[in-house]
């Protein structure tokens, strides 16, 4: 086994937070998608594909490092959203946590010289940033516009995406 009985259990716990920020990521794309405003609610469904993603990633990590995969149980995501603010409030302070959570699996493949774990976890390090940077760019978009004129927010995500990020990748 190429993984620690330790970090395995954390990453099983990783899988289920991804798998809980997907499941929350399509609760407040729901809000968007019920409120009319279907750029919103396709960030988010995005977001949610990409938790996904990101939770198959460990899945199949653990499963080549020769440990054991255990999805854990996964909370029922919020589903009372209320405003745009909120939702990508939410996402911000869910997405600094999931930063932690990453730094904390690194911290502990680094302590334990596990360098197979510490390059898998590069990726993850790097995606935080992307992530955080996106939730606090569109937290600030959205309260600079406004409740009553998120259509200038559905705009914002249209012209956003026709011409990839800011760095020039597509997204």
């Amino acid at each position: 086994m190429l993984i620690s009985k330790e970090l395995n259990q954390k990453m099983n716990e990783q899988i289920g937070n991804e798998l809980g920020a997907s499941s929350q990521y399509l609760s407040i794309a729901a809000y968007f998608d019920s409120e009319s405003l279907p750029e919103l609610a396709s960030f988010f469904y995005r977001q949610a594909d990409e938790e996904r993603e990101h939770a198959m990633k460990f899945f199949h990590y653990i499963i080549e490092a020769g440990g054991d995969v255990e999805v854990p149980a996964i909370a029922k995501p919020e589903s009372k959203i209320g405003s745009a603010e909120k939702a990508f409030q939410m996402s911000l302070d869910w997405e600094l946590e999931v930063t932690s959570q990453i730094n904390n699996l690194m911290r502990m493949a680094v302590e334990a010289s596990d360098y197979i774990s510490q390059d898998f976890m590069r990726w993850f390090v790097t995606e935080q940033l992307e992530e955080v940077s996106s939730m606090e760019e569109m937290l600030q978009v959205v309260r600079r516009a406004g409740e009553e004129r998120l259509f200038y927010v559905e705009n914002y995500l249209v012209r956003r995406g026709e011409r990839g990020t800011a760095d020039g990748d597509e997204e």
